[in-house]
């Protein structure tokens, strides 16, 4: 038997109707009893079923969506508000509401997750990350619930439904932009090392190198968070070299137009002293200044496809797991051109 009601209003020490209305949140219940009702609910771990409905409907008709990071952060990154729009097309038509869950820390979302699951939030859920022995993926596994996962699975890829794009095929593409052009100083600005999205575009970026017969070298290789603010810093190192790059693969287009602000504010020009390839194909890369070269991924087709999965799980508990590849395509735009014999771009 799973924790009751019961045993939270022992633990705390109140009556058991007691316990539900503060689960309801009711206005006149006071502050210290929901205080002590809530720590003995996770003390014991109990988790409220918001919808305790019917057994025989058990559907909640919403999905839950899971982002990395809180949403202030993610939501400054146009992927997010874009993939969630491929998202809620399908939702939308299907008469499923979403359930956004984020939180500031890895703990926090893997706890919203658990809120989600223990309390039939939701009937299914979509991850829109992929990371390194990730402890979200391990419970939803656990708990058979069904979920689908934007990019590529770290490990169990034959049990977990996945929808990506080929990052590795992709990244050697838009690396051999550069290749072409004739430069052979090429660095790479990557984000979290966590994710598997970073360690794909980091090995076709050097499978691209290899094949070339061109040096991978350590100090070409950045990472940091994929925020404007983790490019900058990227920036300062990079261009403090004896020999600094004369082509820079980005791992994402909004850390590319912090790297090309803080290039500009150190009278470095792009694309005539370094070009600059990227990844994702945001709104923003076209309008910025130079527009950008790189790779359109279809982030609202990742998304269409994510919750068109999902529902079909939902649906059919047995569906089985699918690993769907939605293709790319470069675009080539005005951050990159040819070097010259000096080392710089020229057009």
């Amino acid at each position: 038997m799973g924790i009751t009601i019961k045993d939270v209003a022992k633990a705390a020490n109140v009556a058991p109707s007691t316990v539900s209305r503060v689960i309801a949140d009711h206005p006149r219940i006071s502050m210290d009893t929901k205080k002590r009702v809530r720590r003995a609910m996770k003390d014991l771990g109990y988790h409220p079923n918001v919808n305790a409905r019917s057994l025989a409907n058990k559907s909640t008709q919403a999905l839950g969506i899971v982002m990395k990071s809180s949403a202030d952060k993610a939501l400054q990154n146009p992927f997010f508000p874009e993939v969630l729009r491929g998202i809620s097309s399908v939702a939308h038509e299907l008469d499923y509401s979403l359930y956004i869950s984020t939180g500031e820390t890895e703990d926090e979302v893997y706890e919203g997750v658990q809120r989600m699951v223990y309390g039939n939030r939701v009937d299914g859920i979509i991850l829109l990350y992929s990371r390194v022995n990730d402890n979200v993926i391990n419970f939803l596994l656990e708990k058979d619930f069904p979920f689908v996962l934007v990019g590529k699975p770290c490990e169990h890829i034959d049990r977990i439904t996945h929808v990506d794009n080929d990052n590795v095929n992709a990244s050697i593409d838009i690396t051999n932009e550069l290749i072409n052009q004739g430069h052979e100083r090429i660095a790479f600005i990557g984000g979290d090392t966590d994710l598997v999205v970073t360690q794909d575009r980091m090995r076709g970026y050097e499978m691209a190198l290899e094949k070339a017969g061109l040096p991978l070298r350590d100090e070409y290789q950045i990472h940091k968070e994929f925020l404007k603010s983790g490019g900058r810093e990227a920036v300062h190192q990079l261009f403090k070299l004896d020999e600094p790059p004369t082509g820079v693969v980005i791992v994402d287009d909004l850390m590319s137009i912090g790297v090309v602000t803080m290039l500009e504010e150190n009278g470095i020009r792009v694309p005539d002293d370094v070009s600059i390839v990227s990844f994702n194909n945001l709104y923003i890369s076209e309008i910025t200044r130079p527009s950008l070269t790189t790779v359109d991924i279809q982030i609202y087709n990742l998304g269409n496809q994510a919750a068109k999965c999902l529902i079909e799980k939902v649906n059919n508990q047995d569906e089985p797991a699918k690993r769907i590849i939605v293709p790319y395509q470069v675009i080539r735009r005005q951050s990159s051109q040819h070097v010259n014999v000096n080392g710089a771009s020229t057009s």
